[in-house]
């Protein structure tokens, strides 16, 4: 159970940095790039007693990291742009939201159980998310040639989270899950690099210092939102579609209330139901797990 609190602590410590780059002014794109190399670092500098040499020779588990790393940087890459043209909230949504295809597609993939008070749970689950995550003004129009960023980063998102558990169950045999993270974010970080490099010798882009900083702090929660997450798939008792449902929502949730007191977001009666459908689908999840 520490394991999945810890995660949803680390994810929740992501949102606040992320929150904290805008005041700061800090370039997302550069300190995501080096966030992903802090969090390959990070990742072999505490476990790296783990590594065993048997994973050099059986190298199934590499294609899924090295998918691991293409969804991480591309899915931060589609949420940047549709940010920009589809508006936050819409963005914010639609990855939010891809909760449902991840947790549907456990149930049905691995064949797990489903009573009518987790499915109540799922049920209020996503209803919470999406109100919780209703942004206060609508969002200018989409246009269409922005409008397919929306289906993708909804099914880009629920497939790198059945990616996951499917790692954790098929994968770990001759790597850890601490160095599994640790290399796909690594590959992440390098694939970002490339990109970077690239912009910065073009002049699209100026390098920052502070920005590798930034990258840095965020690093490090990043690292253990992903490596935690699936530690708890493989100690929780429940079933992946109960633990991650809990985890989603509970960032959601906590997410919410640091907005509404840390940063003076909008507190209205449709996020206020969105938060009570959150706590109770948390309640709920656990009752019939």
């Amino acid at each position: 159970m520490i394991t999945l609190v810890l995660s949803i602590l680390s994810s929740t410590v992501i949102f606040v940095i992320f929150k904290l780059f805008t005041k700061f002014k800090i370039d997302t794109f550069q300190a995501i790039v080096f966030n992903y190399l802090t969090a390959f670092t990070c990742g072999f500098a505490l476990y790296g007693n783990e590594w065993n040499s048997q994973a050099t020779q059986n190298l199934a588990w590499f294609p899924w990291a090295f998918l691991c790393a293409i969804l991480f940087i591309s899915l931060f890459v589609i949420m940047g742009w549709s940010s920009q043209t589809n508006g936050l909230g819409k963005t914010s949504v639609a990855v939010k939201m891809s909760m449902a295809v991840s947790v549907l597609g456990m149930i049905w993939w691995y064949n797990e159980d489903y009573s009518l008070i987790k499915i109540g749970g799922i049920v209020c689950a996503f209803l919470g998310v999406a109100l919780v995550s209703k942004p206060d003004q609508v969002d200018s129009g989409t246009s269409v040639k922005a409008s397919w960023m929306l289906p993708v980063l909804f099914f880009g998102s629920g497939l790198l989270d059945l990616v996951l558990k499917n790692v954790e169950t098929t994968q770990l045999k001759y790597i850890s899950s601490a160095l599994f993270a640790a290399v796909g974010f690594g590959l992440a970080g390098i694939i970002g690099l490339i990109f970077l490099s690239i912009q910065v010798f073009r002049g699209q882009m100026k390098f920052e210092w502070k920005n590798v900083l930034a990258g840095v702090i965020l690093g490090i929660p990043n690292y253990f939102s992903i490596y935690l997450l699936i530690e708890a798939y493989h100690k929780i008792a429940w079933e992946s579609s109960t633990i991650l449902a809990v985890n989603n929502v509970s960032i959601v949730l906590i997410s919410g209330i640091l907005g509404f007191t840390l940063f003076k977001e909008r507190l209205n009666a449709i996020k206020i139901l969105g938060v009570a459908l959150s706590v109770s689908a948390i309640l709920l999840l656990l009752w019939g797990s």
